[in-house]
């Protein structure tokens, strides 16, 4: 009505098909690149953590059990490096949807002679979807590349918020985090609940299960467009939002952490060191297989004494983090 005669003129060589594919891409384009900021925030947050608290020792474990030192500092910058991972699969994901569909019309192209080119620069995509079939192909193949980016970053989150979750709990005693992060129980007044980490984990987990969704809804679909693609909208929509949501709260969290000084000396964390004993009697000229036969026979009969002095000197390890080498990786955009 308010453009009367242009209006009618505005569906020329264009089908709703390719319009609604270009407005998803251009939504997907937009939702990644702010899910990829985000990323970035609580990537900064984690290195400068790392560096605050890298002198502060913490158990490292193995199959639940006390294994050999850890750091604070390294636990912190280890999930910070798997997010640059995570931000090449994202970047990865924008690749694939930066691609202009317009002028597919309902999937075949069409009949009138339009610069498909002239589109593809106004609208600012990196590149231009050129076979018209192709172009509706990519209906399912954004959204499942889209679930495997976003659990990605969901899956490091989720296992980020399972350690916290064990690291504050009265048997490891790590870490503790502020009231108003917690929350009691109704009957049990020593407690403190980790209730925002807890649902970190769990929305990660749903987020996770998004990309098992996608590929069911399209994988045995025949080329050209199917009303099954309704299906798809609602909830990568949903995820973006969700993931964005739990990144900003993440972010948030994590920066009130407190940091508790533990004490190696716990009889519990009493052969922490052992590989690094054996170390020892290796650089002192001792095989491999007689310094672990040495260690194990002191463990055995009781007589071990740790030596904790040992420094760590390669790239990565808790007395020498690599943080600029990692910061340094993340993709600058």
């Amino acid at each position: 009505l308010q453009l009367g005669e242009v209006g009618k003129k505005i569906h020329t060589a264009r089908s709703r098909n390719d319009q609604v594919l270009v407005a998803l891409q251009l939504y997907y384009k937009e939702a990644l690149g702010q899910t990829r900021t985000s990323v970035k925030t609580l990537f900064d947050t984690l290195l400068d953590l790392a560096d605050t608290h890298k002198n502060q020792l913490l158990p490292g474990y193995t199959h639940l059990q006390v294994a050999m030192p850890s750091s604070f500092g390294l636990w912190f910058s280890s999930y910070a490096e798997l997010l640059v991972d995570d931000v090449y699969v994202l970047d990865a994901t924008m690749r694939i949807v930066d691609q202009n569909p317009l002028g597919s019309a309902a999937g075949y192209g069409s009949s009138f002679p339009i610069d498909r080119e002239f589109t593809t620069q106004e609208m600012g995509f990196a590149a231009l979807k050129y076979n018209v079939v192709a172009a509706q192909l990519t209906r399912g193949k954004n959204e499942r590349s889209i679930a495997a980016s976003l659990s990605n970053v969901a899956n490091t989150l989720s296992r980020f918020a399972m350690d916290i979750c064990l690291y504050m709990s009265q048997n490891f005693g790590f870490i503790s985090f502020p009231d108003e992060l917690t929350t009691g129980s109704s009957i049990m007044p020593h407690k403190k609940n980790p209730d925002v980490f807890e649902l970190i984990r769990g929305k990660c987990n749903k987020i996770q299960a998004l990309q098992t969704e996608m590929l069911l809804i399209t994988n045995n679909l025949p080329s050209g467009y199917h009303r099954d693609f309704q299906l798809l909208k609602e909830n990568v929509i949903a995820s973006f939002i969700e993931l964005n949501d739990i990144l900003e709260i993440f972010n948030y969290s994590i920066k009130k952490i407190k940091v508790k000084e533990i004490d190696l000396n716990d009889e519990k964390y009493q052969y922490l060191f052992t590989v690094d004993n054996i170390n020892n009697l290796v650089v002192d000229g001792a095989s491999f297989r007689e310094a672990y036969k040495t260690i194990g026979e002191q463990v055995e009969n009781g007589t071990y004494v740790p030596d904790t002095s040992k420094h760590h000197t390669h790239i990565g390890s808790i007395h020498n983090l690599g943080l600029d080498q990692i910061r340094n990786k993340f993709p600058i955009k």
